[in-house]
């Protein structure tokens, strides 16, 4: 089995790790989002799923960018197919970063700020 052989299988490896990490987590999500409901607390459970979705899209993009990078960087050399990753990173990139924003309700920058503020609140 050759190099490439190997970057292939790692590839490929990453894509179905990715997509199990986005089926599996979304189903776990469901699951939870239904136990709550089922206990009631229907502002919770709808909070509990956004985040927990959320939270897998996260997970899953992260492996997903990973399976590009070894495609475009290790297997396929072109030109086309670095635009092409840089495309798919922007994307995954901006993506991720508004899921985050709609996680935590700030901004990555103001993050530590908005924890500073809210520790002073509760002194």
């Amino acid at each position: 089995m050759g190099f490439e052989q190997l970057l292939d299988i790692a590839e490929h490896l990453f894509e179905v790790v990715g997509v199990a990490i986005l089926v599996l987590g979304g189903f776990i999500s469901l699951v939870v989002y239904a136990r709550d409901l089922s206990l009631g607390h229907r502002r919770v459970a709808y909070t509990a799923l956004r985040h927990n979705l959320g939270r897998t899209i996260l997970l899953g993009l992260e492996v997903l960018i990973i399976a590009d990078i070894i495609l475009t960087v290790a297997i396929a050399q072109t030109l086309e197919n670095a635009i092409t990753l840089g495309v798919i990173v922007l994307v995954r990139t901006f993506l991720s970063f508004s899921i985050e924003i709609e996680l935590e309700g700030v901004p990555p920058w103001r993050r530590r700020a908005s924890t500073a503020e809210r520790s002073q609140a509760l002194d």
